[in-house]
């Protein structure tokens, strides 16, 4: 009889292992500590006005500001420089409370187009003050330098030097966006 329950529970912790193997977590906003490295890099940095940044709130990361489209501007950005394997991985995924907009992940790798970063982008929408789980999978990521379109420089996650979420949605006005945590995940599948 003792074999049995060994046998059993030593299934049990293999199972709920094996659940927890196909995601990893990257950044967990429990504490102010969570937010150090991020930054705001805003439209300012080319004549914009928007506004925007990183703050600790008892929700997690709140990212929020004003998107203004004056002086060619249009988008809010907070970023955290890191280096982070992800290879085996199929993407990101966030628990997030919005203001139903839509946002982006944003990666760089080492990947360079005229020796500037090229920019890995994949949309996620938000619902208003409500908390979701999206998901947002390396395989549509968008590439892109400054704004143009690029096609010929692959994402390889097993070489991102950054992270970062962007409003970008041409539409002004104030905005605000919580974040709990941020994951990579694995498809069952593999």
């Amino acid at each position: 009889m003792k074999p049995v329950l060994f046998s059993l529970a030593l299934a049990v912790h293999v199972t709920a292992f094996s659940c927890h193997a196909d995601e990893r977590h990257l950044h967990r906003f429990d504490d102010r500590n969570a937010l150090t490295g991020w930054q705001a890099v805003n439209d300012g940095v080319m004549g914009g006005r928007s506004s925007g940044g990183p703050v600790f709130s008892p929700n997690g990361l709140r990212f929020s500001g004003k998107l203004s489209l004056e002086n060619n501007g249009g988008f809010s950005s907070i970023r955290k420089s890191e280096r982070l394997d992800l290879s085996g991985f199929d993407g990101v995924r966030l628990k997030v409370r919005g203001d139903g907009r839509t946002y982006q992940v944003r990666f760089n790798t080492d990947s360079r187009f005229r020796r500037w970063p090229v920019s890995y982008s994949g949309s996620f929408e938000t619902r208003a003050d409500e908390w979701v789980v999206v998901d947002v999978p390396f395989a549509g990521l968008k590439q892109s330098f400054r704004g143009y379109d690029l096609g010929q420089y692959p994402f390889d996650p097993g070489k991102i030097q950054l992270l970062g979420i962007i409003l970008a949605d041409k539409n002004p006005g104030p905005f605000a966006i919580d974040v709990k945590w941020i994951k990579a995940y694995r498809n069952k599948a593999h």
